[in-house]
């Protein structure tokens, strides 16, 4: 007779890696010794620095959170996911807690079905090397548990940048010499609180003590503390330059079933040690991951927790910076986090409002967030549309709604996102209307162009859909295509708005700074050279009629495919918009302010001539929009 119950575990199992690649027996051998554990809320699973169990656990319904010491979460392991593999592999403690978020189903598989799959199947050993070295439980995923990593990149690109990121080793490790004993030894590392102490020689490293050897070796009897340190190191080291990385560390460690690596100065034994990587580093560095910091922002509860995340994806920003990662990708990463905070600072808002939400509404980022290249923290610019109602309940649904505005903007400016000065945000009743309004709103900026309403169109015409409802930005944008369409001369206007700063050199090719005001003498490096290239992309898609692409390099990368004709300018644009943006956020981390103005006597040369090199790009963008709109005669 069939065990019903171990062909719906295999039935589960298999639509998940690396399940899905076993063979039938294979599945069918796991599934009916798999032990299935029910577990309440707040369970401990396992606990860090316990023995470790002889299986590894995969999530049948429910969530386990994985913490660093118990309070820290690292990651939450949802439906399908694996937790409690690392240290099986490793053989060791566990140097994480596994504790129920929520009431759950947890499958225990042994060990044993463990090393036989790896074993007999190459393919599931690859899904675990790389699913250690990307940080994610399950690498291969189509949903948004990896979508920072792949909604832009394909998987070559994606692992491009993962194995890049380098790995934070700790510098001067504690050593001594191989003439010492065991017990000077271990009162060494009793003394500086570490974990392991370095056994060298001429500064070069021959072997690692760790509190496992101590534990298992001397704490045993096996080996007297009279000794000396060579009874119970282990010999050789595995060492490897300063530039490893992450997923090179991971890796390492897991085909070696070791916890520490020893950097030194060439990467070989033969050179002085610099410093040593720990697993320890590795799952802190792993606290600092994009994926981890979106799955915090979902569990904040306040504005107060909102606000130390954004702090970490500060110090992220700045980390990616340093490491010279692709601006292009370092933005797409920044942006997601930026509006993840927007929607739990909604949703928090919300709940305190409590009421019921009169009408579907859609919030909008707009400007630098809008087109999602806001990385420093700046101002806040927002918007509110909300659906169409009888005009006797219009001001009151208004007024609700600019109440929840108040709300959400306080949250965000607690956060770190300053009020705008022009007030451009969803709490100012100017701009948190119906949709009606905002189709009128953008019919009359359209058709009756001014100095004003082309400044308010490029701002607004950039914005991006955060939260609610999007068929009512959607709508919105139909309706903006419709106006240009039918006043085809806006775009002109459109046109001399996106020439009214040239490329930013005198006659005598100096750089034309603020002549003025409290930042007099200072590179306005965003409106003299940064906006000429966003006005120009926006005008130039516009003309297009491509709805949804609002990033800069989008498109430009779109004005490529629609007109090959112009692919070098184009790109020489892309290149001219990353130089920019990278620029700009450089001179923000290092004055500590949104990097706008920039003084130019703290610029080298090689800066000076590489922000030089992109004015040329202004020039010649400007002058193909002068040309297409016949803009000369206009002038």
């Amino acid at each position: 007779m069939k065990n019903t119950i171990s062909l719906r575990i295999a039935d589960f199992l298999k639509s998940y890696p690396p399940f899905d690649v076993l063979t039938k027996e294979q599945l069918s051998s796991i599934s009916e010794n798999i032990k299935v554990n029910y577990v309440t809320k707040n369970k401990m699973i396992f606990k860090e620095n316990d023995d470790v169990n002889d299986c590894f656990y995969v999530v049948k319904d429910g969530a386990i959170g994985v913490f660093r010491d118990q309070k820290i979460l690292v990651d939450q392991c949802d439906e399908g996911d694996i937790f409690g593999l690392r240290a099986l592999i490793r053989k060791d403690k566990y140097l994480l807690s596994a504790i129920s978020i929520e009431e759950s189903i947890v499958y225990a598989i042994p060990a044993i079905f463990l090393e036989e799959i790896i074993n007999t199947n190459p393919q599931v050993g690859k899904f675990l090397l790389t699913s250690f070295a990307t940080n994610t439980r399950n690498p291969y995923a189509d949903d948004d548990k990896g979508y920072l990593y792949k909604e832009h990149l394909d998987t070559n690109e994606k692992y491009a940048f993962l194995n890049s990121r380098s790995a934070n080793y700790t510098k001067n490790p504690i050593q001594c010499s191989i003439d010492i004993t065991i017990k000077e030894a271990a009162q060494i590392m009793s003394t500086q609180n570490i974990g392991s102490i370095i056994i060298t020689k001429d500064s070069k490293p021959i072997g690692i003590i760790t509190d496992r050897d101590l534990r298992d070796k001397a704490a045993t009897g096996q080996v007297t503390v009279s000794e000396k340190v060579s009874a119970i190191m282990s010999s050789p080291v595995k060492t490897f330059s300063p530039d490893i990385t992450i997923s090179e560390a991971q890796i390492a460690m897991i085909e070696n079933s070791i916890t520490h690596l020893c950097i030194t100065e060439d990467g070989t034994p033969d050179s002085s040690l610099i410093g040593i990587l720990s697993e320890h580093d590795i799952i802190v560095l792993h606290g600092n991951d994009p994926s981890v910091l979106i799955k915090e922002i979902k569990r904040a509860s306040d504005a107060d927790s909102l606000k130390t995340i954004r702090i970490k994806a500060n110090s992220l920003l700045k980390t990616y910076i340093e490491q010279q990662i692709p601006i292009a990708f370092i933005s797409k990463v920044i942006s997601s986090i930026n509006s993840s905070l927007t929607r739990r600072a909604i949703e928090l808002s919300l709940q305190e409002v409590g009421d019921k939400i009169p009408v579907n509404f859609s919030w909008l980022a707009l400007g630098s967030q809008g087109r999602k290249e806001q990385l420093l923290l700046t101002d806040q610019d927002n918007a509110l549309v909300f659906e169409n109602i009888p005009k006797d309940q219009l001001e009151e649904t208004r007024s609700f709604f600019v109440s929840l505005a108040k709300k959400v903007t306080a949250k965000l400016n607690h956060i770190g996102f300053e009020y705008c000065p022009a007030d451009m945000m969803a709490s100012n009743p100017s701009w948190c209307l119906s949709l009606d309004e905002w189709k009128a709103q953008f019919d009359d900026w359209i058709t009756n162009p001014n100095q004003e309403k082309i400044l308010l169109c490029t701002i607004f015409f950039d914005y991006n859909h955060v939260f609610g409802d999007k068929t009512l930005a959607e709508e919105m944008s139909k309706s903006i295509f419709n106006a240009t369409n039918r006043y085809g001369i806006f775009l002109n206007f459109l046109g001399l708005n996106a020439l009214k700063n040239p490329p930013p050199l005198s006659f005598f090719r100096q750089f034309l700074v603020e002549q003025s005001g409290d930042h007099k003498d200072q590179f306005d490096i965003k409106s003299r050279v940064m906006m000429p290239l966003v006005d120009a992309a926006r005008l130039l898609i516009l003309d297009h009629n491509i709805k949804d692409v609002n990033n800069t390099i989008l498109r430009y990368e779109k004005l490529i495919e629609l007109e090959p004709q112009n692919k070098d300018l184009y790109l020489f644009c892309i290149r001219a918009y990353k130089i920019l943006l990278t620029f700009r956020t450089k001179v923000g981390f290092k004055n500590g302010n949104s990097g706008r103005y920039i003084d130019l006597h703290s610029l080298s040369k090689a800066d000076k001539l590489e922000l030089r090199s992109t004015f040329k790009t202004v020039k010649e963008i400007q002058e193909l929009i002068r040309i297409r709109f016949n803009l000369a005669q206009m002038l």
